[in-house]
This record gives C-alpha cells, sequence and structure tokens, in this order.
C-alpha cells in the first residue's frame, strides 16, 4: 500500500471515532497526560504485512541498552519493504496530521520527516524504557515537540507480556497501563510532565512498534524552555532515580552548553540517521 492510502484509512478511522476520542483526549484517566487510544486502526491484512516486515536480522538497528533503556531503533527506512515506510510517513500525511491537529485543538502542528527520535523500534525479552519525559525540542531546537503517535504491531500483545505503555502521574508513583495490543495507536501530549514509560518484556515475542513525533513553534506552555530527554526509575528503583537526578543535569548543562539538540547523541555516542 502507498502512504496517501494508508493514510486515507487512518483518517477515516479517527473521523468515525472522533467523538469516543475528543472525550478520551478531554478527560484524561489515571494520569494528567492528555491522551487517546485507537483501536483497530488498519484492515488486519494490512497491520499483518507491517508486523511482518519487521526485519529479523538487527544488525542495522541502533542498540541502545544503559539503565535508561533497553531497545532497539532505526531511522534509515530506505532498505526495508516499502510497507514500513509507507505506515510511518502516512502518520506525517497531511490529512492525518490536519486530523490529529483537530481532535487534540493543537494548531500549527509539523510532522518530522528526518524521523528525529521517531522510526521503527524493536524490544525483545528483558527490554524496556524506564520513566522519562522526552526531549523538549526537535534537532534544529527550533520547535518544540508537543505529540507522539506510537503504532503497535505484534500479533496477539497481551498485559502479561510486560512491554506495555505507561503514563505516570508527576510525581512517577503510579502508572497507568495501556497494553502495547496489536493494530493500536496511543496518540499522547509531550511537556514538561508528561512522564511515560514501557514495562519490561517478559516474554519471548518480539514488540514491534512505530514512532511518530509532531512539533510546533509554541511551546506546550507558552513560555520558552528547555530540556533533554529525562529519566527517572520506577518507584522501587530508588537507586536509578538518584542516577537519573545527576544523569539528567549533566546532560542538560552539557546540552544548554554545547547548543546541542540531539541528546540521544549524547547518551549514545552515535548519531541517530536521518
Amino acid at each position: 500500500m502507498e502512504v496517501a492510502e494508508i493514510a486515507e484509512i487512518i483518517v477515516k478511522r479517527l473521523d468515525s471515532l472522533s467523538d469516543q476520542i475528543q472525550l478520551q483526549w478531554d478527560n484524561p484517566e489515571g494520569t494528567p497526560t492528555r491522551h487517546f487510544v485507537v483501536d483497530d486502526l488498519l484492515p488486519k491484512e494490512t497491520v499483518q504485512a507491517i508486523y511482518a516486515a519487521f526485519p529479523r536480522n538487527t544488525e542495522a538497528f541502533l542498540d541502545r541498552a544503559t539503565f535508561r533503556e533497553q531497545k532497539k531503533t532505526l531511522t534509515d527506512l530506505s532498505q526495508l519493504p516499502p510497507i514500513l515506510a509507507a505506515i510511518t510517513y502516512a502518520m506525517q500525511h497531511p490529512s492525518v496530521v490536519s486530523k490529529v491537529a483537530e481532535l487534540t485543538r493543537f494548531e500549527h502542528i509539523e510532522p518530522d520527516p528526518s524521523l528525529y527520535a521517531g522510526g521503527l523500534s524493536m524490544m525483545f525479552k528483558g527490554g524496556f524504557l524506564n520513566p522519562h519525559i522526552d526531549n523538549s525540542h526537535g534537532a534544529d531546537r527550533d520547535l518544540y515537540r508537543r505529540l507522539n503517535l506510537l503504532y503497535y504491531v505484534t500479533p496477539d500483545w497481551a498485559m502479561e507480556n510486560g512491554g506495555n505503555f505507561e503514563l505516570w502521574d508527576e510525581n512517577v508513583k503510579t502508572p497507568k497501563t495501556i497494553v502495547s495490543a496489536c493494530n493500536r495507536m496511543v496518540v499522547m501530549e509531550t511537556n514538561k510532565a508528561s512522564w511515560h514509560s514501557v514495562s519490561g518484556v517478559v516474554t519471548d515475542d518480539v514488540r514491534c512498534c512505530v514512532s511518530n513525533y509532531y512539533f510546533s513553534k509554541q511551546s506546550p506552555d507558552h513560555t520558552d524552555y528547555f530540556h533533554v530527554t529525562s529519566f527517572s526509575g520506577r518507584p522501587e528503583e530508588t537507586g536509578r532515580r538518584v542516577l537519573g537526578f545527576f544523569d539528567n543535569r549533566l546532560r542538560n548543562f552539557v546540552a544548554k552548553t554545547l547548543r546541542i539538540g540531539r541528546n540521544r547523541s549524547l547518551v549514545n555516542k552515535q548519531p541517530l540517521k536521518k
């Protein structure tokens, strides 16, 4: 399928659920972070094809393995089956961007063709992503990150598999868990307090996700601010919380001093591919 075809299907699905979506967005339960969840986003045969296209050889993926996270990511889709680029960039199609902006009432939202921090991700057994708030800006630090779009494609993913998406309260004490169910899209706002994470994967199945971000020139709270992706630990991980506090301060200081937008390159000592 082509980008425009997939985008048309997404827009129609969002349209059909517009009332439910706006209700979810305006009344987030279990977390202060506004978000909405859409199931059955694409036809079954399409999501099956997307999942089947995820590479079994992950040599091209960037291996993120630190105390903060353990997952594999890829932004260069040129050598992969075309449907993976199609679903990724369908989320950036003007019609989809316009519809999401309408549903969230966000103005002047822009997608990110460079896939800064977006693209494909795979989590294997033992993989996780600790509670964090996303980097406040895009690669050039001229746009604020505003929305995160996550689309899950692993068949039969269940709560007991782990690897589920979590949205936290502002003190990172209690999470709201959203199962990373197949053919489910989650859209969340990103700001100074939108703490989120992925619980540890405990199954031999591979958790596959397509990620996109939307940006805008206007900051979420109409103030000028900057921070790198900032991590904490889970409530029981006191040591990681302390380590995260000092780690965040150091990376923020370096990023602000050197005017570095791509904080991930500091973390992994390897820049993301455009």
